[in-house]
């Protein structure tokens, strides 16, 4: 992404950190990574700040710094406590000599350890909430500590309009929704020729994920579309049940689980149609690339809101209730029969394009990150 530099960036250089868990595969570390990149190319100094080094990550480029705040081994004690403690001790030690202008964290308890460990250092802390917030913040005490402590934040960035609920005026005041760049490999032009009789999902195989649903739907119309596959892409926990799942449904030679992949948007390019069954997101970054893409798609209308503020039903998209089988092999039979009907849904989902286009959102964001840091 080599983006020229904006003639509009402050002429006095600032320094942005990032704060994360790991930048292993997902939809809030390609945000994050495309955000480091961008930011640096507009030569803001960036320092990426993650707990650990996680397993097929996103890269960065060499020259942004990556700083790690997980203790050592030798640095472990069996003391849980103690372990918190060291771990705070080392965070806030970073903030300390790194001095960034603005430190900007993703997602759960990364946001109450940044907010923490930066107390009366005087920097600003931008949260990014990415979840829903009471899937995100799920027991009695991060709720808690979310709804109050979150109005130290310098600013705090929400996906939906949904979320504000979960928080009370203090903070809301100070809440924004800023879109997720896209990721560039996803702006082109619309497929306009005979596209593969394919379903795909895309997305981390976990429970909240429930590709089963995918699956068992697709079995209920594998036999009145004999050319038709379905391809999942992703890596989890439930991918080897699924296999097993789809061997027993004698699907094995039609369902395909390739794992993560890293050329998302050409494999999906022709698809008839692109699925995400969970039953809790954010914004989900999947759903947003299959439209701008211009696929036809079918999503839950699940918490807190993301896919209901990116699909009109039955116009660029079909909503469907979490959980519902039935409803998503109905709508899947619309669109593998309906070929007409289908191209009509994903020529108005590419219209999506346009808000989400990098250059726009990743400004954005640095203009708000800016806006944050102190005044000097």
């Amino acid at each position: 992404m080599n983006r020229k530099q904006d003639e509009t960036v402050p002429s006095e250089k600032i320094h942005i950190a990032l704060f994360i868990s790991a930048l292993r595969k997902g939809g809030s570390e390609r945000v994050l990574v495309n955000l480091a990149e961008y930011l640096k190319n507009q030569g803001v100094q960036v320092t990426v700040v993650t707990q650990y080094k996680g397993k097929g990550e996103y890269e960065l480029s060499p020259d942004i710094k990556r700083v790690f705040s997980e203790i050592t081994e030798e640095e472990t004690s069996k003391s849980r406590a103690v372990n918190f403690v060291r771990r705070f001790r080392k965070l806030r030690r970073i903030w300390k000599e790194e001095k960034p202008d603005v430190i900007l964290s993703f997602i759960g308890k990364n946001n109450l350890m940044a907010l923490l460990t930066s107390s009366f250092l005087n920097i600003p802390v931008v949260i990014s909430v990415r979840g829903e917030p009471r899937a995100e913040y799920a027991s009695g005490l991060m709720r808690f500590l979310a709804r109050t402590y979150f109005a130290k934040a310098a600013g705090v960035v929400l996906q939906t309009k949904e979320a504000f609920s979960f928080f009370p005026d203090r903070i809301r005041k100070k809440a924004v929704i800023l879109k997720n760049p896209l990721n560039p490999s996803f702006i082109r032009e619309r497929f306009e020729g005979e596209r593969e009789l394919c379903i795909h999902a895309v997305g981390r195989m976990d429970a909240n994920k429930n590709h089963e649903m995918i699956l068992r739907a697709f079995s209920g119309l594998a036999e009145d579309f004999p050319g038709a596959r379905l391809v999942i892409y992703g890596n989890g926990e439930c991918r080897e049940p699924l296999q097993k799942l789809a061997g027993q449904m004698g699907l094995s030679e039609r369902v395909s689980l390739p794992g993560a992949v890293t050329d998302v948007a050409d494999k999906i390019y022709k698809s008839s149609a692109f699925v995400l069954s969970s039953f809790s997101e954010g914004m989900p970054n999947t759903l947003i690339e299959a439209m701008c893409l211009g696929l036809p798609v079918i999503s839950t209308d699940c918490p807190c809101g993301g896919p209901a503020e990116l699909i009109q039903d039955g116009v660029n998209g079909f909503l469907i209730p979490p959980g519902d089988t039935d409803a998503l092999e109905r709508k899947l039979r619309i669109l593998l029969s309906d070929r007409e009907k289908a191209d009509e849904m994903g020529r108005n989902a590419a219209r999506l394009l346009e808000e989400y286009l990098p250059e726009h959102v990743d400004r954005e964001w640095m203009d708000y990150l800016i806006s944050r840091q102190k005044k000097k």
